[in-house]
């Protein structure tokens, strides 16, 4: 049973990123993002055990490596198999920015046919990010479905 005087956490679900060199990670997302660092907590030995940051309205938390415990890095493993998905105003102007900043253009912004300008960009940490900004209203299933046919 929960406290219910107890802070709650934020609804829907947190991305937690395991990064070699999370420090570098909150200045990189800082500057590709825009990031707000909310918390930073180094352990002894300097590496972070906990950091939380808010990107456009959503919290990531990120940790350091601590392979020994089961936290790896995409660095470490890779590469990764989970993509972090942006709805941004100007998602051409968004990958620029991340790009400038330090990321890798994996896909440039182009006209999808569900109906958004999507581009992907890979962060110097192995994080994958979608940023996507919507071309008109959304579209029903059966629209999805016939302009994922005439694809």
């Amino acid at each position: 049973m929960t406290d219910a005087t107890a802070p709650q956490p934020p609804g829907g679900i947190t991305p937690h990123l395991v990064c070699r060199d999370a420090a570098a990670a909150i200045d990189f997302y800082t500057r590709a993002f825009g990031a707000d660092e909310m918390v930073r907590l180094p352990g002894k030995d300097g590496r972070l055990v906990h950091a939380a940051l808010r990107i456009n309205g959503g919290m990531v938390m990120l940790v350091d490596e601590f392979p020994d415990m089961g936290g790896t890095s995409p660095a470490t493993l890779g590469g990764s198999p989970v993509s972090l998905h942006m709805m941004v105003p100007d998602a051409t102007a968004a990958i620029e920015t991340a790009v400038a900043a330090g990321a890798t253009l994996t896909m440039a912004a182009q006209p999808m046919f569900w109906g958004d300008l999507y581009g992907v960009v890979t962060d110097p940490f192995g994080h994958v990010w979608s940023l996507a900004t919507p071309l008109g209203p959304p579209k029903s299933s059966e629209e999805l479905a016939a302009a994922l046919a005439a694809a």
